[in-house]
């Protein structure tokens, strides 16, 4: 073989290694990635539920009922009933959170008495 050929066989090589140590390196990251998000997630759902129990929450915790989703529960008091969501850091509202909170402003609450025989 020509030296030429060698060489861009070298080439070839090295740019193949390269690609494979690239893609190990990126799927690595992805997978820090997704566990730092799950970590974070965990957290949030676990510190949510001790929210009314901390110095500056504003209402009596022992009225609030937790639900979980797709809101994470609901404060009772005597002049009105308040929907809640926690958010820590950057949190932002889900889709299905933000339509919750458009329905209750559209006031498309009410009360409803099922029983059971």
């Amino acid at each position: 073989m020509e030296t030429t050929s060698w060489i861009i066989l070298g080439l070839i090589a090295f740019v193949v290694t390269l690609f494979l140590l690239l893609k190990n390196a990126y799927e690595r990251l992805a997978r820090v990635h997704f566990e730092k998000r799950s970590l974070s997630t965990k957290y949030g759902k676990l510190s949510e539920q001790f929210m009314p129990f901390l110095e500056h929450y504003p209402y009596d915790p022992q009225l609030f009922r937790f639900l979980g989703t797709p809101i994470d529960g609901v404060q009772f008091g005597e002049e009105e009933i308040v929907f809640l969501e926690f958010k820590t850091a950057g949190g932002a509202l889900s889709p299905a959170q933000r339509r919750v909170r458009e329905l209750i402003e559209e006031r498309k609450v009410r009360f409803e008495t099922i029983k059971i025989k």
